[in-house]
């Protein structure tokens, strides 16, 4: 309760400063200078039936808060270096636990070649790496096949370093931007995940492992228009208690997962025009990993798909929707198939989301945004990759529907 009361403390004091107190800082350090931007964020989700996103939604909750603070310098015209620290709660996740968002090096030797390097944003198809920047889209929630809000820690940074650069192409054929990266990610035991394992009597304590992929993007002749894919490849492993699923009143046992197999491939494209602006994303993330020692597997199979407008009216207001379609299938070898069935039928509610989407954006001021959005979903997808249902906040089972209001208010500076 006393960390929430600091984050909306903070919004508050953000929103009641007036013009003066949103603008970006900046000041000099050894003769450089150093910018400062900060964001905080505050919502409210409503639900006719199924509690969502781990919160008691379906009596209204405000438990949705997160704010961060970046500071940056250009050490030299080659040389960048940045930093960002991050706070969130959202319902049972977060829990105001701080954490060091991205910190990194950056140094761009040319256009088509530079390094950077320390605690890196992954990139990983539009808007991964600049799910912070919610001030630039009219969306609340982002498509949540693609960018679940429950599972940000699961692909938002790596430990390690990035090779990127950008080539143009001749004959006016656009060109092409790269970036390759190999590190390690390092979820939090406050992250979505850990939390959906709870529902099993585990009890995680470490979740990560090496991460390494590329991303590639074509910047069209035509402008405004791109292409792109992305692909990651993870070796994770993580450990903790459970309860032993033979005998549950023997107490805790330790419990360790492995990867065997650990894969993500993302498809994206993007085009702008006037005031509009379209796009669509298809991720699939295919999961094989080795349970309780090796004694069990489980083979996810999960695909996710989007197709998104947003057309601004005028100056302060902007019109959006979106169309989400996340389905999965988990199949349960070994020890722990006579407990856990398989589940493969994508068209039970169990094992897909299809979630409609519309919303409308206000600019009250360059820094202060209002979002009213609603969501009409089919399905509620709980398996081994959450996509926002949970048992623990669900005891009396799920309804097939959800219909959603989301309000959300943000500043940036």
């Amino acid at each position: 309760m006393y960390r929430r009361m600091l984050g909306l403390a903070f919004l508050c004091v953000c929103l009641g400063g007036g013009r003066i107190a949103l603008q970006a800082q900046e000041f000099k350090l050894f003769d450089r200078m150093v910018q400062v931007h900060g964001f905080a964020s505050q919502g409210f989700v409503y639900t006719n039936d199924n509690n969502w996103l781990t919160m008691n939604t379906s009596q209204g909750s405000a438990a949705w808060t997160d704010f961060g603070l970046n500071m940056s310098s250009e050490v030299t015209d080659r040389l960048r270096i940045g930093a960002q620290g991050y706070n969130r709660n959202l319902g049972q996740l977060g829990q105001y636990h701080p954490s060091l968002d991205w910190a990194f090096a950056d140094y761009r030797f040319k256009s088509w070649f530079g390094l950077r390097g320390g605690k890196v944003k992954t990139t990983l198809g539009l808007y991964n790496d600049t799910q912070d920047l919610d001030f630039l889209r009219p969306f609340a929630l982002l498509p949540q096949s693609v960018y679940p809000i429950d599972l940000r820690d699961a692909t938002i940074a790596h430990l390690g370093g990035d090779v990127y650069g950008t080539i143009s192409l001749k004959h006016r054929f656009g060109d092409l931007s790269y970036t390759a990266y190999a590190g390690h990610r390092n979820d939090s035991i406050y992250s979505g995940y850990p939390f959906y394992l709870g529902s099993f009597g585990g009890h995680i304590t470490s979740f990560g492992g090496l991460q390494y992929g590329a991303d590639l993007r074509w910047n069209a002749p035509l402008k405004a228009l791109l292409f792109g894919a992305s692909r990651v490849n993870e070796d994770i492993t993580s450990r903790g208690t459970a309860i032993n699923p033979f005998n549950p009143w023997a107490g805790l046992v330790p419990y360790a997962e492995a990867s065997k197999a650990d894969w993500t491939n993302q498809f994206y494209g993007e085009y702008t025009v006037g005031r509009l602006r379209i796009d669509s994303e298809y991720r699939r993330y295919w999961r094989n990993q080795q349970l309780f020692g090796g004694t069990s597997e489980s083979l996810a199979d999960v695909r996710g798909w989007y197709v998104s407008g947003a057309f601004r009216i005028s100056k302060r207001l902007q019109v959006g929707s979106y169309y989400s379609h996340y389905t999965i299938t988990n199949v349960v070898s070994g020890a722990l198939s006579a407990v856990y069935p398989s589940t493969t039928d994508t068209g039970l509610p169990a094992d897909h989301d299809y979630d409609k989407v519309i919303t409308g954006r206000v600019d009250l001021n360059r820094f202060w945004n209002v979002k009213i959005e609603g969501h009409f979903m089919n399905g509620y997808g709980s398996g081994p990759y959450p996509n926002g249902f949970y048992t623990q906040v669900n005891p009396q089972g799920f309804k097939p529907n959800t219909n959603a209001l989301v309000v959300k208010t943000g500043i940036n500076f």
